[in-house]
C-alpha cells in the first residue's frame, strides 16, 4: 500500500488545480488519471472569462494555449433576428483545452504533486465509516490499494466514486446531451465575437454556439435536453438561416460528445475523509453549462480545507462541511440565480424568445449589459445593473413572457 496526504481522483483542471494549490501548501498529493494524456480526450469548449482566470492566478496564459480572444457575443433568435452585446476591452477568450489542462497540470507536477496516468479509480477504501483511500487498476494490472487522508473527487460527471460514498449526484433532470466540433472553412466570421443560437429546432433546452478561432477555423456546438446532438448539429450547419451561411461548406476536423449538468451544485459535497469538486459535484453555470471557473474556484477552497483538516487531523464530515460553506458564500447566490433563469428559459416558446431578443435590441439593452463587471457571478452583476430603469422595464417585461 502506498500512503498520501490527499490523493486526487481525476487530471482534469479542477482535479489538477486542487493538487497545485496543495502542492504549494507543502502537502503530499497524488492525482489518478485514468487517461495516458492530461487533457485527452477533450471535450469542452475551453471558452473562459479572462477576469476569473486572472482571479485564479491563471492570466495571462502562454500564447499557445490561447486561441482567440473576445469583445463580446451576438445572439440569434429562432427567427434571426440579433441583438450583440460588446465591451471596449476583451472579457474572454478560448484555449486550446488540451494544452491549458497539461499546463496546469505541470505546474502542479512543478510544485511536487505526483500523477499517476493510465490509473483508473475503481473504488474508494472505507474504514470505520471513513474514506481512507482508494482502489486502483493501473495498466490493466490487478488492482492496487492507495491510502489516504483524504480524498478528493474530481473524476468528472461520470460520478462513479462519488456514488460510491452515498452522496447525491446531479440532478438528472437537469442534464443536456452536447456534442463540441473543430471546423474549417468557416466563412463570414466576425472573430472577435462569439455567436448563439437559440431555438427548439437546434438546440432544444439549451442553445448552439459558434466561437471563431484566429487561425480560420472555429469551435461549434450545441446541447439538447431532446433529439440525437450530431443530427441537430448536421441541421444547424445546413439549414439555419443565419449559422448555415457560416458553416454550409465547413468541414468538420474533429467530433466529441460529453454531457452537461445544469441544476446546480449537488446537495451535499463532502462526507468523512472525502469532498467533491468541478463536474463532480455539478459545480457549473445554468445559464451557459460553463464549469471550468467555478469548478476551479472550488478546488482551491477544497485545497485549503484539505489543507486545514490534515493540520488540525481532523477528517470528519463535521470539519470538512467548511469546504461546501465556503463555496456557497463565494457563489451559491449565483447558482440559485442562474437556476431560476435556467429554469424560465426552458419554458419559453421559440415565439418568446424572438419578442425577447427582439426587445433588447430596440431597448438598447446592450448599453446597459455593457458595464457588467463579471459574467461568471451571473446573480450578482444583475444586482449591479437593476438599478438602471431600462433593466427594471426589461425585467417585467420577461417576467410577463414568462407568465403569460
Amino acid at each position: 500500500m502506498t500512503h498520501s496526504d490527499v490523493i486526487i481522483v481525476g487530471g482534469g483542471p479542477c482535479g489538477s488545480f486542487t493538487a497545485l494549490n496543495l502542492a504549494k501548501l507543502g502537502i503530499n498529493v497524488t492525482v489518478f488519471e485514468e487517461h495516458g494524456e492530461i487533457g485527452v480526450p477533450s471535450h469542452c469548449t475551453g471558452h473562459l472569462s479572462i477576469k476569473n482566470l486572472k482571479r485564479l492566478g491563471l492570466y495571462p496564459l502562454p500564447a499557445k494555449i490561447v486561441e482567440n480572444i473576445f469583445y463580446g457575443a451576438i445572439f440569434h433568435s429562432p427567427d434571426g433576428k440579433e441583438f450583440s452585446v460588446r465591451f471596449s476591452s476583451p472579457v474572454t477568450c478560448v484555449v486550446n483545452r488540451t494544452i491549458f489542462d497539461k499546463y496546469v497540470a505541470e505546474m502542479a507536477e512543478d510544485a511536487g504533486a505526483y500523477y499517476c496516468l493510465n490509473s483508473r479509480v475503481e473504488s474508494v477504501i472505507f474504514e470505520n465509516c471513513f474514506v481512507k483511500g482508494v482502489s486502483v487498476k493501473q495498466h490493466e494490472k490487478a488492482e492496487k490499494k492507495f491510502l489516504a487522508k483524504i480524498v478528493v473527487d474530481a473524476e468528472g460527471i461520470s460520478s462513479r466514486i462519488l456514488r460510491q460514498t452515498g452522496l447525491s449526484t446531479f440532478n438528472r433532470h437537469m442534464l443536456v446531451n452536447a456534442v463540441q466540433a473543430e471546423l474549417e472553412n468557416v466563412k463570414n466570421l466576425k472573430t472577435d465575437m462569439i455567436e448563439v443560437f437559440l431555438g427548439r429546432d437546434y438546440a432544444p433546452g439549451f442553445y448552439a454556439w459558434l466561437i471563431p478561432k484566429l487561425d480560420g477555423k472555429a469551435n461549434v456546438g450545441l446541447a439538447a435536453k431532446a433529439g440525437n446532438p450530431k443530427k441537430l448539429l448536421r441541421k444547424l450547419m445546413l439549414k439555419h438561416p443565419v449559422a448555415s451561411k457560416k458553416l454550409h461548406k465547413a468541414k468538420i476536423l474533429q467530433i466529441s460528445f460529453h454531457p452537461i449538468t445544469l441544476g446546480g451544485p449537488i446537495p451535499k459535497t463532502y462526507s468523512n475523509g472525502f469532498l467533491a469538486v468541478g463536474d463532480a459535484a455539478s459545480q457549473v453555470k445554468s445559464t451557459t453549462g460553463g464549469g471550468v471557473i467555478f469548478g476551479m474556484t472550488c478546488a482551491r477552497v477544497a485545497a485549503k480545507v484539505a489543507y486545514e483538516a490534515l493540520r488540525k487531523n481532523d477528517f470528519s464530515q463535521g470539519f470538512l462541511s467548511v469546504y461546501q460553506e465556503r463555496c456557497e458564500e463565494i457563489w451559491g447566490f449565483d447558482a440559485n440565480v442562474m437556476l431560476k433563469v435556467r429554469k424560465m428559459l426552458d419554458v419559453l416558446s421559440d415565439d418568446k424568445i424572438d419578442d425577447a431578443i427582439n426587445f433588447c435590441a430596440k431597448f438598447g439593452l446592450d448599453k446597459v449589459l455593457q458595464n457588467i463587471e463579471d459574467i461568471d457571478f451571473q446573480g450578482r452583476s444583475l444586482l449591479c445593473i437593476l438599478r438602471n430603469p431600462r433593466v427594471s422595464t426589461a425585467l417585467l417585461y420577461f417576467l410577463l413572457l414568462y407568465l403569460l
